[in-house]
């Protein structure tokens, strides 16, 4: 296919679609209603992230919504009293206000539109459920200041009680080349990332499916001391946890190392794993390579000669990303 562009237009329909879907373990509705929206386009389920929460809002005794943001009502609160938190709280001490969370999951979906590595469209959707999480305010130890309101050290906790069914809240589509291209690393991390994905092409774990199907990209958006835009970009593995270190010791070496090698292969699902996870992840130590190229070098030759020269490589010029 060729490269999918979205209007602004396209975007919202396919937020606003995907918003309207109730969440499935499959989620083949979400896919169905992505590739039908995006024309052309072949999306498929890669991965989920979890275990992270973003604050609610603010909820009664019996239930009923105060406010949806809690930062946006207290700042206002806060505003109300004249700046005055002792104030404030003796405004709400006797209220019983609860706060509540979304507690998350980030889904990724994939569609390559070209061979190269990083022609892959990422769809990324959040699956969100509300739940009570703790006191608005500790009377005992009261907040002394904003911040300590919106985020207490040791909050009075409240049993996670949902408040609502499980719903998807489209995050962004990303078309990877281009944010690999405009992605900011820091100084001397630019090239880092292209020679993976160049190595990648040239090495056997191409013709096991497109990159995309392997590796997501987690981006993050931020400020740096001066308060520019920074972008950076981590790359994932769809099978981060099934994987497992290797069993490294001094000894380990010949037709041991390459039965630890061609382990770790087949657990990720394709050849030339173990190195694309010394370069991209924390998997593969150091010393593995090291060793691979000392096997090598006394006349061992398991490895394709592929595989042979990437390793060679990485341990003349060592990079990671």
């Amino acid at each position: 296919m060729s490269i999918y562009t979205p209007d602004e237009s396209t975007l919202s329909n396919l937020a606003s679609e995907i918003e309207a879907i109730p969440p499935r373990p499959h989620h083949s509705a979400l896919v169905e209603t992505a590739n039908r929206i995006c024309t052309g386009c072949d999306f498929r389920y890669v991965l989920n992230r979890g275990g992270w929460y973003r604050p609610g809002g603010v909820i009664t005794t019996d239930g009923k919504r105060v406010a949806d943001n809690l930062e946006t009502w207290a700042k206002t609160e806060l505003k109300s009293c004249g700046g005055d938190m002792h104030e404030l709280l003796e405004r709400h001490e006797d209220s019983g206000l609860q706060v509540s969370r979304f507690t998350g999951r980030t889904h990724y979906f994939v569609a390559a539109y070209g061979k190269s590595p990083a022609e892959f469209l990422q769809l990324e959707v959040e699956e969100l459920q509300e739940v009570l999480d703790r006191k608005l305010i500790d009377i005992d130890h009261p907040p002394e200041d904003l911040q300590e309101l919106l985020e207490p050290i040791a909050p009075v906790e409240l049993g996670a009680q949902p408040l609502g069914a499980p719903h998807y809240r489209f995050r962004r589509l990303l078309d990877m080349r281009q944010s690999i291209a405009k992605v900011s690393l820091g100084e001397g991390q630019s090239a880092k990332l292209p020679r993976l994905l160049k190595e990648w092409t040239h090495s056997s774990a191409a013709g096991r499916g497109h990159f995309g199907n392997h590796w997501i990209a987690a981006l993050r958006e931020h400020q740096d001391r001066y308060r520019n835009p920074v972008t950076s970009l981590a790359l994932v593995s769809r099978r981060a946890r099934e994987l497992k270190p290797f069993q490294w010791n001094i000894e380990l070496a010949g037709l041991d190392l390459f039965a630890q090698l061609q382990a770790f292969d087949r657990a990720a699902g394709y050849p030339s794993a173990w190195y694309f996870h010394l370069v991209a992840s924390t998997l593969t130590p150091p010393k593995i390579a090291y060793a691979v190229v000392r096997d090598l070098e006394g006349g061992f030759s398991y490895l394709p000669d592929t595989e042979a020269a990437l390793v060679k490589g990485w341990v003349a010029a060592p990079y990671s990303v």
